[in-house]
Parts: structure tokens; sequence; C-alpha cells
């Protein structure tokens, strides 16, 4: 291994040297801690998770009952999960009859998101947007007084003059189109209008940068899925990953009101492309942007690649985001971008994706050989989804 690649799995920062002191991804969750001196846990508030018997939602639900900052944790979804230690109330987060069910919550945190690549845009809207708009409202019905969404720092937009870091302050660039971008842009929406409607209502918003972890399946997870990792002349992205660990700690502190308003999350710096290209043992494909740009919205409208073309942009210019509210709340990423990068690269095994579809191990051989011809192996693409539509 060269000097250069252990420097990189190293961090950008120090924090590594001080990781061995807080819980790693792998480690299970601390038992409850007592409450401040002082303190009665039932002046604590009651806090409430959406989508709490899957994925996300659930490792938030597990680790908000370890915290010593909440008295009661309250987990809401559309079935019973299996998390013991909380209270469960099943009902459907798009259903206004949910304002029935916040009885005696203080604070909900809203993770009920659809983020599949593979999801059908329209129903991944209804449930995104028509879902966080109802937890809105039940809230505001409700009495709540803090609801956290959850979004990205995709709403930054991915462009090749970007500042690198982006603060945490700049403007929402990111497309309103059918992509899960939209989505969370219109999330973002909500969250601004709803204080005005709701003036005694506080609304926190998180954005993580490319989310690393269990179960996590993304255009950007599927792009180190490819044989090779596209990139485009004259502009090198920069990559800047995001652990479920670590959004889970910040997701806490915005929930117990230490950190406020719109922020991110990510792990410290960033890594140039050749250092992904190091760690990864991945070859890149350099090719101009108009033909990458071009061939990728043929292959979307023809129905090829989930992935509408603005979805590319992520994974070819930078979008790297500046953490300076929680820093200053106290806040280390416990996960270097080199580490996370190295755990997706242990999930991808086995796993073949070409411009974010999925692929059988024989077409994804097809797939590499015939790479710089059209893009990322359209030929590869076209032959499996034409075999598909003649046998149904």
């Amino acid at each position: 291994m060269s000097d250069r690649v252990a420097k990189v799995r190293q961090g950008r920062s120090d924090a590594g040297s001080r990781r061995s002191s807080r819980r790693g991804p792998g480690q299970p969750l601390a038992t409850r801690r007592k409450p401040a001196v002082g303190v009665s846990r039932d002046d604590l508030p009651v806090v409430a998770v959406t989508g709490a018997a899957h994925d996300l939602g659930q490792a938030l639900t597990a680790r908000l009952a370890q915290s010593h900052r909440f008295s009661r944790v309250v987990a809401i979804d559309d079935h019973r999960g299996d998390l013991t230690g909380v209270i469960w109330r099943v009902v459907n987060i798009r259903d206004p009859a949910l304002a029935g069910r916040l009885a005696g919550i203080d604070v909900i945190v809203h993770t009920a998101l659809d983020l599949a690549a593979d999801s059908d845009p329209k129903a991944r809207r209804a449930r995104n947007v028509r879902g966080a708009q109802t937890v809105l409202t039940a809230a505001a019905a409700g009495g709540i007084g803090r609801v956290v969404l959850v979004t990205s720092a995709m709403v930054y937009g991915a462009k090749p003059d970007n500042p690198v870091p982006l603060p945490e302050t700049a403007p929402l660039n990111a497309e309103f189109d059918g992509s899960i971008v939209g989505d969370f842009m219109e999330i973002e929406q909500l969250a601004e209008r709803s204080p005005r409607t709701n003036p005694g209502m506080a609304i926190t918003v998180v954005r993580p940068a490319a989310l690393v972890g269990e179960g996590i399946d993304t255009v950007i997870t599927r792009h180190f899925e490819s044989p090779r990792l596209l990139s485009v002349k004259g502009c090198a992205p920069r990559w800047q990953f995001c652990h479920v660990t670590d959004l889970l700690s910040a997701i806490e502190l915005a929930a117990a009101a230490e950190v406020k308003g719109a922020f991110a999350v990510g792990s410290t710096g960033w890594l140039e492309q050749d250092e992904v290209e190091e760690l990864s043992g991945l070859r890149r494909i350099e090719l101009p942007a108009g033909v990458t740009f071009a061939t990728a919205q043929r292959l979307h409208r023809a129905g090829i690649t989930p992935a509408p073309v603005s979805d590319l942009r992520y994974v070819v210019y930078p979008w790297v985001v500046d953490c300076r509210a929680l820093r200053d709340a106290g806040w280390e990423p416990t996960v270097t971008n080199a580490e996370a990068l190295q755990v997706l690269l242990e999930q991808r095994a086995g796993r073949h994706a070409v411009a974010g579809r999925r692929l059988a191990k024989k077409d994804a051989t097809i797939t590499a050989a015939g790479a710089t011809v059209a893009v990322i192996g359209t030929a590869a693409i076209v032959r499996q989804v034409r075999k598909r539509r003649r046998e149904s």
C-alpha cells in the first residue's frame, strides 16, 4: 500500500485516533445512560420515529431507546416491528388518522422514506412527499414542538464549479424533476413553509452526504457496482460519504434540539478521484460531458435505466458539504471517507450494475468489454431489456 493511500485511510483529521472511545459501525449499542444529575426522566421529551420497523428508522429507534436524552420512544409504522422497550403505534404515515396517534409526543423524527434506486417514480413520490406533508400536518394538529426531517446533501446540487466544501448556507440548486432528489426538494419546500403556517413548531432538516451502510441501495452505491467509474473530462469528482452510524448520532442530537435548523452530516473532508480508484481497484472511463449526458438521457427515456440524467451529475461532479453546525455542537464522525468506501466495496461483492440498473454476472462481463462504446455498456442493457419485453 502506498504512503498516500495509507494516509487517506487514516482520514483527513485526527478524529480517527480518538475513535476507540466511541461506538463504531459494527459495535453493539451502549446501555442506556442515566440523565444528567438533577434531571428527572419524566422531564425529558418523548420522541417518536416514523418508519420504525424498517432500515434507517429501525436503527434509529433502537438507538434512541438507549439514549439518556429522552424519557420514552414511540415507534410508528404500518406494522409492528420486533424492537422491544419502545411504544408501538401502528398507522400508515400517509393516513390523516396519524394525527390521532401522536398524543403525548414532544418530538417526531420522520424517516419513512423510499430511497430505493428501482422504485416506481410516481409511487415513490407519493410516499415520500405526501408522507412528509401528512407528518407535518399531524404534528401541527397535535401540538408537537419539533419535527426532524431527513433529506440529503444532494439538494445543494452537483455542479462542476461547486466550491469544495459547500457551506451549509449554500442555496439549494438541485433540479425539481422525477428523481429522488426532486422528492427531497419538495420535502425541503414543505419544511421551509411549515414554520410560517405553524409558528409554534420548530423544523430541523438533516442532510446527509452519500449514505453508506447496511441496507443502503442508491444510485450512488450502485455507481461502485459498475465495472468502471464514470468520469467527465475536465472535472474530477470529490467523494464524501456518510455512514449510517454517524447519521443516527446526528439525528439524535437534532431530536434533542442540540442542533437546530438545516444542517449537513458526513465524514470529514473528501477523497479525490484517484484516491478512490487506488483504494477500490476500479478504473475510470473518461468521456466528454456532452456524450455522457446525452447518452444517459436516451437510455432513461427508453426505459433502460432507472435513473434520470440529473442523477448522473452526482457521480461526476462534486457536492461535498461542510458540517459546521455539527462540529460547533461538539459532534465528530466516527467513520472516515476511506472506511465508508471500504464498507461500500464489501457490500458490492457479487453485484453488478450499469447506469443504476442491476445486471446478471454474464451481462456485466459484456458491459465491461464494451463500456467505452456506450458510456458504460449500453448494448448489454438493451439486449437484456429487449429479451425481457419479448418474454413478457
